[in-house]
């Protein structure tokens, strides 16, 4: 009987560390997300407003979205989101996010991407099994600047604002035609098999962040007059 418990509490631990191991991927997106949070807040000209942060409902960073084409063309990107909770954020969720396009194109580019998600409405919709920015989600590129305003029609109502960075530079992007889903496999690596991006966000099971999210959650908590949030 004991040898039975011992071998039972073994294969417990190694289940426990299995789903623990992120993938460098994964470690990746966390600490670049951090850093692209820190550098879009901090910023007075080129950040995002903060009456519209304050009012975001979650953030998703995907750092360094691909998109190359040749006359058919397509964008894919991984990365990260949060939610606010009564006190501070959700436990990190991660996110895959892919857009085909048509057209007499080439070239290649990374650009990073930063969405703010205004509202239940659109929260619930990401964290179905997939969504379509701009049919199933409302999505417009949202105002530049810690003080500038939400000042079109299309911002005001929209249930996701989306920024991008290429070259250093932020700007409003309009993201229609994507299609954002939950990274089940990354989801479970992270929490554990059969955890959804649902449990994560709403706290139904108790879960524990990983480590390495430790520098994308002080990136969200980070407030304007307090000294400079760490990049890594």
């Amino acid at each position: 009987m004991k040898w039975i418990l011992t071998f039972t509490i073994a294969i417990c631990l190694v289940a426990a560390s299995a789903f623990a191991e992120l993938s460098k991927d994964e470690v990746k997106r966390l600490r670049e997300g951090g850093a692209i949070l820190t550098e879009l807040r901090e910023s007075p000209d080129k950040g995002i407003p903060q009456d519209l942060w304050r009012r975001a409902e979650c953030v998703l960073v995907i750092p360094s979205m691909k998109k190359a084409a040749f006359i058919f063309g397509g964008e894919y990107g991984s990365g990260v989101m949060s939610c606010r909770t009564d006190t501070s954020w959700s436990n990190p969720v991660f996110m895959q996010l892919a857009k085909g396009s048509w057209g007499l194109q080439i070239g290649a580019q990374q650009t990073d991407l930063v969405l703010l998600v205004m509202n239940r409405r659109g929260l619930a919709k990401l964290l179905e099994d997939k969504v379509s920015l701009g049919a199933d989600a409302s999505i417009a590129g949202g105002p530049v600047g810690r003080s500038a305003s939400a000042a079109t029609d299309a911002q005001l109502h929209a249930e996701i604002l989306s920024y991008s960075r290429s070259s250093g530079l932020f700007a409003g992007i309009d993201l229609s035609g994507g299609v954002l889903r939950p990274d089940k496999e990354a989801d479970e690596r992270a929490y554990g098999p059969g955890v959804s991006a649902r449990e994560v966000v709403f706290h139904t099971r108790r879960l524990e962040a990983p480590v390495e999210a430790a520098p994308f959650l002080k990136a969200l908590s980070w407030e304007v007059g307090q000294p400079a949030a760490p990049a890594n």
